[in-house]
């Protein structure tokens, strides 16, 4: 039984003349279930009516628990299909709704989840701040554990603490508040390099499993497993019903000095909202836990924003895929419905359901297969027909040239942002550095990458897979360190199978140092013309020639300019 809270919340309200002055509400601690108190500091800010807030919380731990959250019906990109997941429903931990002016500041908080759940949401808001606190999960849904010993049939391992689990009949499920798995998806961590791999579950062939002692379970098999001792395994289902944060429909919003120990289900999503900041992140296991991963999928995911996106000084390390995405969504069109109006459809079974244009957006009618923009046109009027098809009215007639393309996408380019990723670290990532696709100002700098399994940087876009969309035109790639990252590092690449001019445009990669071995390639490019690749320095491991051309690649490229990049040996073997 959950213990009830003693002290709530004490108003200290702050009657100062200047303007600039909040009000303070200070919220206590408590070893109880915080999700009702922080509700009513919430409820409290808003009959401020848009005045300056400052919910201010304080050093200890406050628990979130999905029993007691608010739930709310939210469609978010790159979550679970409705296959998966019937019911989008969210659990809501903290919900800030059409406010403006609130900051909240944790002042050393530690939250801490119990059960699948979205620990907040900023919708509809504007102007606000979350700061100085950290997220962990009392029960994270991704386990973990660590093999100590093999022979020819079976292994034994070492559940990390945090990670509980339960076995019927020789059966092993990993489980939490509300939710159990068996199988699942897997990924393996490796202490001596700090790298980790997409790989086998360790639960898939499984004969029986014993336990041997508390945490200590022998897993049998009728085959040799081919672990090894050493290895940590990092399991999680497959479904993205929940996201650690989402902004909605909202404007000004910057978290900042936030340590994310663990982003169940999915991570940030930014949505439909212009000048997200998001300034010294620690997304990493927290020390001490034993744990190795820190996030069910990526980190931070923007779909559909505009203005700027910033992501400053912050450190990522241990996600189960990427950590930054940056991208809008290609909607199909499915009928010309009359020489204004078009039907469009979400294509992707994980992007469904949101709003994905308003009156007065520009947009583009695209060609799937060469992504060349066929028409561009500005929307006069939205109506959602259901939550995958919406019918667009436009300010001028469709031509023929984009009613006789054999597939055609649409994509919304008034919400596509500005984009700053800076003075960022980035480690212990099974896939990707960063994916952007967006049409304005990208400037990538002063990062690291560690030992990133693919690119360090891919720029894709596509209206056939994924349907993120779009093109580029005007990105800085500069003074990053890539250190044994996969090859390509840097690339980009569009999802065009046809060939009808550049997708991408204006791409500047300078100063950067890449660590890599021989026969990787630094550089590779399609379909992108004005790129410009200078003034890098390509350390080389192994033997062979060491000429820096032989580490770029391009294709399709027109106005290449590759000059002043330079070659050594590397230490590495």
């Amino acid at each position: 039984m959950k213990k009830q809270i003693v002290s709530f919340i004490v108003f200290l309200v702050s009657f100062s003349l200047s303007a600039a002055s909040p009000v303070i509400l200070k919220v206590a601690t408590s070893d109880g279930d915080a999700t009702p108190i922080l509700r009513q500091a919430i409820e409290a800010a808003a009959t401020y009516k848009g005045c300056p807030v400052l919910i201010q919380l304080q050093q200890g731990d406050y628990h979130i628990y999905r029993t007691s959250s608010s739930p709310y019906l939210y469609y978010i990109s790159n979550t679970a299909s409705a296959e998966e997941n019937p019911d989008p429903t969210k659990h809501i931990g903290i919900w800030l709704k059409d406010m403006k002016n609130i900051t909240v500041d944790g002042g050393g908080a530690r939250f801490v989840t119990h059960g699948e759940m979205t620990p907040f949401v900023i919708d509809g808001c504007e102007n606000v701040t979350l700061k100085n606190f950290s997220l962990v999960a009392a029960d994270p849904s991704v386990p973990e554990m660590t093999v100590v010993s093999t022979d020819a049939n079976s292994i034994t391992a070492r559940v990390t603490a945090g990670s509980s689990y339960e076995i019927e009949d020789g059966k092993f499920y990993w489980k939490g508040e509300g939710w159990r798995f068996g199988g699942g998806i897997a990924q393996v961590f490796y202490p001596q390099t700090n790298v980790t791999n997409r790989c086998e579950s360790p639960l898939a062939g499984v004969t029986k499993a014993i336990e041997l002692d508390e945490g200590l379970v022998r897993f049998n098999y009728d085959r040799a497993p081919g672990f090894k001792t050493g290895e940590v395994y990092q399991m999680r289902h497959s479904f993205r019903t929940e996201a650690c944060g989402f902004i909605h429909q909202s404007k000004d919003v910057k978290l900042e000095n936030i340590k994310f120990h663990f982003l169940g289900n999915f991570g940030i999503v930014g949505q439909y909202s212009e000048n997200l900041t998001y300034e010294k992140l620690y997304c990493a296991p927290e020390w001490g836990s034993g744990r190795t991963c820190a996030g069910f999928a990526d980190f931070v995911q923007m779909s559909g924003c505009k203005g700027k996106i910033r992501i400053l000084d912050s450190y990522f390390e241990g996600a189960h895929d990427d950590p930054i995405n940056i991208h809008g969504t290609h909607l199909k069109v499915m009928e010309y419905v009359s020489d204004r109006q078009v039907k469009v459809r979400f294509m992707h079974g994980q992007s469904y359901g949101f709003e994905a244009f308003y009156k007065g957006d520009e947009v583009e009618f695209v060609d799937a297969h060469s992504l060349r923009c066929l028409q561009p046109a500005c929307v006069k009027a939205v109506e959602r027909i259901d939550d995958y098809e919406i019918l667009l009215t436009l300010d001028r007639a469709v031509n023929d040239n984009v009613k006789t393309a054999e597939n055609v996408s649409v994509e919304n380019v008034t919400w596509t942002p500005e984009v700053e990723i800076r003075n960022n670290y980035f480690s212990r990532i099974p896939t990707r550095g960063i994916l952007v696709t967006t049409r304005r100002k990208v400037v990538i700098e002063d990062n690291v990458f560690y030992r990133i399994p693919m690119s360090g940087v891919l720029v894709s876009d596509d209206a056939r897979g994924w349907y993120e969309s779009g093109p580029v035109r005007d990105v800085t790639i500069r003074r990053n360190l890539f250190m044994e990252c996969g090859s390509p590092v840097i690339a980009m690449m569009p999802e065009n199978d046809r060939y009808e001019g550049a997708v991408h445009r204006n791409v500047r990669i300078e100063a950067n140092r890449f660590v890599i071995r021989q026969g990787s390639e630094a550089v590779s490019a399609r379909a992108t013309d004005g790129l410009i690749i200078r003034d890098n320095y390509i350390s080389v491991a192994g033997d062979g020639p060491v000429s820096p051309d032989a580490f770029f690649r391009t294709e399709d490229c027109k106005d290449v300019t590759i000059s002043g990049n330079r070659c050594g040996r590397s230490l590495l073997r």
